[in-house]
C-alpha cells in the first residue's frame, strides 16, 4: 500500500494498538495488484483518529454549509445505507457517532452518522464543497497555493463540525491529488497545523474497495456480476465483482479484478478542454481512456441470463446524467440514488449534454457553473467504460468513499450486531 502522508501519522496515536499493527503486517502481503485477482482480506483501517468531545443536538438532515456547488441538497436525504428517517421503535445511540472525510481532487466531503438498522446508518451532519485541489496538478506536478488555500478553508469547516460532536471513531482520507503531488505530504502537514485534522493518503486499491463497500446495498441478490466504477477528479477506479452462490457480508470481498486509471474529470478536461467540447474532441477523450482500459488485464464477463450483469456508477458524472434525465428543477438525491438508466437513456443524455454549449450546461440546475467544464470529460470516461463492458442498464449511486468508510468502521466495531442483540433482549 502506498505510504500515508507523514502528517497523517499524528492520527495514529489513538487506537493504533500493537494488535492492530500486527494485523496490518499479517495482511500486507495479501494485497492484490492492478489487474490481478484480489484476496478476500479486508483493507486495514490505518491512521484512524478518535475524539471525545461535547456533543450537540443532532440535526435530521445533512447541511452543505458554504458549499460552492450549485447542486444544494446533493448530500442530504435518505437511501439504503444512509437511513435518514428512523423507523418507529428503532434506536440509534448518540455515543456511537462515526465520521468519514474524503478530500479528493475536486471535492471535500464529510459525513457524520449514527448506526441504525443492520447495514444502515442515519446521517446527522455533513458538508460538501468543490475545492479543485488538483487544479493545474497535471501540468506542474504540485498543488498550487490557491488550491491548497481553498481546501484548507473547507477543512476548517469540517474540523469545526467534528469538534462539536462526540465522535466514537473517524477516518479522514485523501486521494489522487495528494498521491500525485510532490508537495502532497507537505500540504497534509499544513492541514494538521492549521485545522488539527490528520488525513491519510489511501492507495488506489483501498479507494476501489471503499467505493464498492459504499454501494453494497445497490447490488441485488439476483445479480451475479457487476462492474462498479467511480469517476473521480484525478483518477477513476473500476472494480469487477463476481458473486457466486455464497455471498459474503462484505461485497468488496467479491472483487476479482480492479484497476485505477490515472485520469479523472479534472485532468481530462485540462488536457482536452472542457469548456468548448466538439464531437471530435469528445471522441478524442474517449479514445484516450479506451487506450488505458485496453491495458487492463481482465477476463470477459460471462452472462448466463438477463439480470445477471449490470454497471454501477458512483460519481458526479452519473448523478448529473440522472438528474438531467429526470429533468429535475433542483438536484434531489432521493430521486437519483439507486435509479436505473437504460443503455439508450445514457446515450441520449450524453448526446444532449454534448449538444449544449458551456452556458447551457452551467444554467442546468443539476450541473451548475462549477461542473459545467467537467461533465463532458466525465461522460467521455463513462463512454469508454460502456464500450469495454456493454450493458443494457446502469444503476446510479449517489454515494461513495464516505459511505464505504462508515460502513466498514461500523461493521468492524460490531455495532449492528450489538443492535440486533439489544432488540432481541427487549423482545424477550
Amino acid at each position: 500500500m502506498e505510504q500515508a502522508a507523514a502528517a497523517g501519522q499524528a492520527g495514529r496515536a489513538d487506537g493504533d494498538s500493537a494488535p492492530s499493527r500486527r494485523n496490518r503486517r499479517k495482511h500486507r502481503g495479501k494485497r492484490g495488484l492492478q489487474g490481478r485477482p484480489l484476496t478476500s482480506a479486508k483493507p486495514s483501517l490505518q491512521h484512524e483518529s478518535r475524539v471525545e468531545q461535547t456533543p450537540r443536538s443532532v440535526e435530521p438532515r445533512e447541511a452543505q454549509n458554504g458549499a460552492a456547488s450549485s447542486r444544494k441538497g446533493r448530500d442530504g436525504d435518505a437511501h439504503p445505507g444512509r437511513d435518514g428517517d428512523r423507523q418507529a421503535g428503532e434506536h440509534a445511540w448518540p455515543e456511537e457517532l462515526y465520521a468519514a472525510l474524503d478530500l479528493g481532487t475536486n471535492n471535500c466531503r464529510l459525513l457524520i452518522a449514527q448506526p441504525t438498522r443492520p447495514g444502515q446508518f442515519r446521517v446527522v451532519d455533513a458538508f460538501s464543497r468543490i475545492v479543485r485541489l488538483g487544479e493545474g496538478l497535471a501540468a506542474s506536478g504540485r498543488l498550487s497555493d490557491e488550491a491548497m488555500d481553498r481546501a484548507i478553508e473547507a477543512l476548517r469547516i469540517c474540523a469545526s463540525k467534528l469538534r462539536n460532536r462526540e465522535i466514537r471513531r473517524m477516518r479522514l482520507i485523501a486521494t489522487e491529488a495528494c498521491r500525485q503531488a510532490v508537495n502532497g505530504e507537505e500540504f497534509l502537514s499544513r492541514v494538521v497545523a492549521e485545522t488539527g485534522l490528520a488525513l491519510e493518503i489511501i492507495d488506489r486499491e483501498t479507494e476501489a474497495r471503499l467505493a464498492v463497500s459504499g454501494c453494497s446495498s445497490l447490488v441485488g441478490r439476483e445479480t451475479r456480476s457487476v462492474v462498479l466504477f467511480d469517476i473521480g477528479g484525478g483518477s477513476s477506479e473500476i472494480a469487477v465483482i463476481r458473486i457466486g452462490d455464497n455471498r459474503f457480508s462484505r461485497l468488496a470481498n467479491h472483487i476479482t479484478h480492479w484497476t485505477s486509471l490515472p485520469v479523472g474529470v479534472v485532468t481530462l478536461s485540462e488536457r482536452h478542454g472542457g469548456r468548448d467540447v466538439t464531437p471530435e474532441s469528445f471522441e478524442g477523450m474517449v479514445r484516450e481512456v479506451e487506450g488505458m482500459l485496453g491495458r487492463f488485464d481482465c477476463p470477459e464477463i460471462e452472462i448466463a441470463q438477463t439480470g445477471d450483469f449490470h454497471l454501477i456508477g458512483t460519481s458526479g458524472t452519473v448523478t448529473t446524467l440522472a438528474g438531467v434525465h429526470l429533468d429535475l428543477p433542483r438536484y434531489d438525491r432521493r430521486k437519483v440514488d439507486g435509479i436505473w438508466l437504460s443503455d439508450g437513456e445514457v446515450s441520449a443524455m450524453q448526446a444532449k449534454l454534448l449538444s449544449w454549449d458551456f452556458e447551457s450546461r452551467a444554467a442546468n440546475p443539476c450541473i451548475g457553473p462549477d461542473r459545467a467544464d467537467l461533465v463532458l470529460a466525465g461522460c467521455a470516461i463513462l463512454e469508454a467504460i460502456r464500450r469495454r463492458w456493454p450493458s443494457p442498464r446502469m444503476r446510479v449511486a449517489d454515494r461513495g468513499l464516505r459511505e464505504g468508510l462508515l460502513t466498514d468502521m461500523m461493521a468492524d466495531d460490531g455495532v449492528w450486531r450489538r443492535h440486533r442483540n439489544r432488540r432481541g433482549q427487549r423482545a424477550k
